[in-house]
């Protein structure tokens, strides 16, 4: 491989969420945080990688560094111009530049949109409670944003909870048709690819979504955030290749590790849509990007390929070695197929303790941070936990052998 993802990064000490962020749990009796106390902490949490960037971002940024001045600015045409190449040399997907709206990240997007496109409690009866409007529908578990973000909008969480079928998950259609056809779903929140369960939707499973959503007048909008970060033997489909009818919500983010330089786009070909959801920007005060999100998101789009599908190669390495791992040392775990994102989803049913038990139990004497599969639906993620394999080889290794010390002495 050309690029070296084994690379020990130290992040801690950098003002990083990931890494140095003081986790909620006390060490039983002693009144400590966790971070800081014996063994150091490993972070398989919060969706963030541990590689350093494509180094045509690194340099990108270096040069508008190394300008000295940092003020406003205004997006360039280059910049729509790399969005629409990627898209379409890349995904087949013909965006027009009139399309693009950009803001900060993807959820203030997402919560732009809710707020131009769900109209919340416009069909609220005299005498409901408040909130008792207009409904978004989610495919459950999901993103905990997707909730934090529809209900901080004034709208309702509709939940349409995906069947476990083997190793994965498939929409439940009929379930999903019939939410449709609640009076109040006004808008459907698609998470494509599927965060947590690690779905890749085909297009045949988009296409007969959109078909039900249309049949009920549902708008569908697409996060698409995790679109480059594909498993071998799966395709993406943006959901702008199966209808204009839609609002899509993408960013390098993930795909390129540079969530910290803020920068996002809504695509959305329906004007009068696209003009509610520009006021809703402005209104929402996340109209202004910083300079080193323009450079590098041209900088990953024009020059990054290569390393974003070395990336893909070797993320799938690190969920082999889970996988082999778990069967080998944790037999009572299950290990949910991974088609896209680097968020694995794991059964732990078996033990018979609540996920969120388990978590403080690893964070506690493993010291292993992974997240509760409750934090992804209080139903609908009991007795799974989330795990972000996006780091070293070496330290997975060492945070695996952690965790089955600890499961296996009882």
């Amino acid at each position: 491989m050309k690029y070296d993802f084994d690379e020990l990064v130290e992040r801690r000490g950098t003002n990083c969420v990931k890494w140095d962020f003081e986790t909620p749990l006390l060490l039983e009796g002693t009144g400590e945080a966790t971070k800081g106390t014996g063994e150091a902490l490993i972070p398989l949490w919060v969706a963030d990688m541990d590689f350093k960037v494509a180094p045509a971002i690194l340099e990108a940024v270096k040069r508008r560094a190394e300008h000295g001045v940092f003020g406003y600015n205004i997006v360039p045409e280059s910049y729509y111009q790399a969005v629409i190449s990627w898209f379409r040399r890349r995904h087949q997907w013909e965006i027009q530049r009139e399309w693009i709206l950009y803001t900060t990240a993807v959820v203030p997007a997402m919560s732009c949109v809710i707020k131009a496109l769900a109209m919340p409690g416009e069909r609220q009866r005299v005498g409901e409670p408040e909130g008792s409007g207009m409904k978004v529908l989610i495919l459950s578990p999901a993103y905990n944003c997707f909730f934090s973000s529809i209900r901080n909008n004034g709208c309702e969480v509709l939940e349409s909870p995906l069947k476990a079928v083997g190793d994965s998950f498939q929409v439940d259609f009929d379930d999903f048709e019939s939410k449709c056809a609640d009076e109040k779903t006004t808008m459907f929140l698609l998470c494509n690819p599927h965060n947590p369960s690690g779905r890749v939707w085909t297009r045949e499973e988009l296409q007969r979504m959109y078909d039900i959503c249309k049949k009920y007048g549902v708008k569908v909008v697409s996060d698409e955030i995790h679109c480059e970060l594909m498993m071998p033997g799966h395709q993406f489909v943006p959901f702008g290749t199966i209808t204009d009818d839609a609002v899509v919500m993408n960013s390098p983010s993930k795909n390129f590790n540079t969530a910290g330089l803020q920068i996002a786009n809504i695509i959305c070909s329906h004007p009068s849509w696209r003009r509610r959801i520009d006021r809703a920007i402005n209104i929402n005060e996340v109209c202004d990007v910083n300079p080193f999100g323009i450079v590098a998101l041209q900088a990953a789009y024009n020059e990054s390929e290569e390393w974003i599908d070395e990336l893909c190669q070797y993320l799938w390495g690190n969920y082999q070695l889970l996988c082999d791992f778990v069967a080998a040392h944790i037999p009572s775990w299950r290990v949910c197929r991974l088609e896209g994102t680097y968020l694995p989803w794991v059964d732990v049913s078996a033990m018979g303790i609540t996920s969120r038990e388990l978590c403080d139990r690893l964070l506690r004497e493993a010291k292993v941070w992974v997240n509760p599969g409750t934090m992804y639906g209080p139903q609908t993620g009991e007795g799974y936990v989330r795990f972000n394999i996006a780091i070293q080889r070496s330290r997975l290794q060492e945070a695996l052998e952690r965790i089955a010390k600890t499961i296996n002495k009882g």
